[in-house]
């Protein structure tokens, strides 16, 4: 099985945000977070909203057209 993209997640302070995801995705979460949770050797999965804000950074920061943007401009 090839490793997933996603590594250990970091505890930082919280910013609370409410966002409506489409059934389907809500269930794929929950499949990544158990194979999450066996990759990196927990008991139980990290739950489905603490996923999420590690792969939208790793989403972000994958894309170099957006880190060449944000470079240029500081």
């Amino acid at each position: 099985m090839s490793r997933l993209r996603l590594g250990p997640i970091v505890e930082e302070k919280p910013v609370k945000l409410t966002v409506e995801l489409p059934g389907a995705l809500f269930r794929q979460l929950g499949d990544y977070a158990r194979a999450h949770a066996t990759e990196n050797g927990l008991a139980e999965p990290v739950p489905v909203e603490r996923l999420v804000a590690p792969m939208v950074e790793r989403f972000i920061m994958s894309d170099r057209g957006f880190v060449r943007r944000r470079k240029s401009r500081e």
